[in-house]
């Protein structure tokens, strides 16, 4: 009898063996194939982007044809697009037994889109078109292969990580943004390997393709002290106040342009005429595109004190309006100048509370802690390492149950004395509290 019940678990143990072997393969195929396409696509996403910015720094007068070529960009959704308009949220909505596919045209269109927002001077980032792009492909690659239910939500997750990684050139952060973004407060640990293998791949081909992504220095980091910590803490809770502040203006922003002008085209149209008023209002230009002078600036030399909040202005007025890109790099614009500013104030070198304000702002609008602390370690180094964590937890507790992605779940509450409906989403809670 035991050497029965012996034999039989030697079988199962070798059975479990070959499963897991079996499961691995799996995903590195997958993983790898979906970082192919994804890391080949953020490449020539990205080196459009550098080219249409050159184009726009060149030709100022494109900005006057903002209107123009958001109203094209909003018919030519309004005509194909579908549900490709949904963007970000439409993927999330997939990990949450949603039924709806993700259309392959997503990726073109949210390409040319964003490359439309960027050579006429919209106010947007780059993250919602990579992952975008990842997780069209992701959903395309599943079709090709047939996967189930189970195995579509971890390839999604797959493409959300691809997009990400390729696109910043934090393959770690990557990884953990597509497991983190998925439900507040829960990670699918199932899906660590394939995400981290989609993040890797996706990133290399991404370099291997001539792309160079910039980096900066946080400067020498204090010593650790009972008085940093507190002026840290302090940093942080501003930054997640910033982070609500984002979410909930640009939200507001598309319900008004929604509730003014209900025809797209139209509200495109009006948008960049805005965003043309605004520059002969302020007769600057630095709040445009991505941002990235001005994001340099903040951990080279002193910025205007209420940069942030003008950037924040300029891309919640953009995206509300309707124009495509992403909100991520105007987070970090808006972190970055607004430790810059805190520096004086607290005492602290502005390029560590630069660094600070970047990934804690970030991690407030997006709830994502984990990544972002990881995105720090990535960028900056690991010298910082407890002051960013410390940054990215506190702002993302003081940041509520707001955020970017309105999809997004809560799996568990951010505090026990603030109970969530099982189920509920970012967009679901917004609704309770104006009811």
């Amino acid at each position: 009898m035991k050497h029965r019940l012996r034999a039989l678990a030697e079988y199962a143990a070798s059975f479990i063996h070959v499963a897991l072997i079996g499961s691995f393969i799996k995903w590195i195929f997958y993983g790898s194939l979906v970082g192919i396409v994804t890391g080949s696509a953020s490449a020539l996403f990205l080196a459009s982007l550098d080219l249409v910015t050159e184009k726009r720094l060149n030709h100022p007068w494109l900005l006057f044809l903002l209107p123009l070529g958001g109203a094209l960009m909003a018919y030519v959704y309004l005509k194909i697009g579908k549900n490709s308009g949904r963007g970000n949220n439409l993927i999330l909505e997939q990990q949450h037994n949603g039924k709806e596919k993700i259309p392959f045209r997503m990726a073109p269109l949210v390409l040319a889109g964003t490359l439309v927002t960027h050579l006429f001077g919209g106010s947007a980032g780059r993250e919602g078109t990579a992952v975008q792009m990842g997780g069209s492909f992701a959903e395309w690659i599943g079709r090709i292969f047939r996967v189930d239910e189970a195995d579509r939500k971890i390839l999604l997750m797959c493409g959300i990580s691809s997009g990400f990684g390729s696109v910043f050139g934090t393959p770690l952060a990557g990884t953990v943004f597509g497991l983190e973004v998925v439900a507040i407060g829960m990670v699918r640990y199932q899906a660590l390997i394939p995400c981290f293998i989609a993040s890797l791949v996706a990133h290399l081909v991404t370099k291997a393709w001539g792309i160079q992504h910039i980096h900066y220095e946080m400067g020498i980091v204090p010593e650790l002290s009972t008085g940093v910590i507190l002026k840290v803490v302090l940093a942080s809770i501003l930054f997640g106040l910033a982070s609500i502040l984002f979410s909930e203006l640009t939200h507001g922003m598309k319900k008004l342009y929604t509730r003014l002008f209900a025809s797209p085209v139209l509200r495109a149209f009006v948008g960049g005429l805005v965003i043309i008023a605004l520059v002969a209002v302020f007769r600057t230009r630095d709040y445009l595109g991505l941002g990235i002078p001005l994001l340099q600036q903040a951990f080279e030399e002193p910025v205007a004190h209420f940069a942030f909040l003008w950037k924040t202005v300029f891309t919640a007025l953009t995206l509300g309006a309707g124009y495509l890109g992403g909100e991520v790099t105007p987070l970090f614009v808006i972190g970055a100048t607004l430790g810059n500013s805190l520096a004086d104030l607290l005492g602290l070198s502005a390029p560590f509370l630069a660094a600070l304000g970047l990934i804690a702002v970030f991690s407030g609008a997006t709830n994502t802690p984990l990544a972002c602390f990881i995105m720090g370690v990535e960028l900056f180094g690991s010298e910082g390492i407890l002051y960013m964590f410390m940054a990215c937890i506190v702002s993302y507790l003081f940041s509520g149950h707001s955020g970017i992605y309105t999809s997004q779940r809560i799996g568990l509450s951010k505090s026990r004395g603030h109970a969530v409906p099982e189920g509920a989403t970012l967009a679901s809670i917004r609704m309770k509290k104006k009811e």
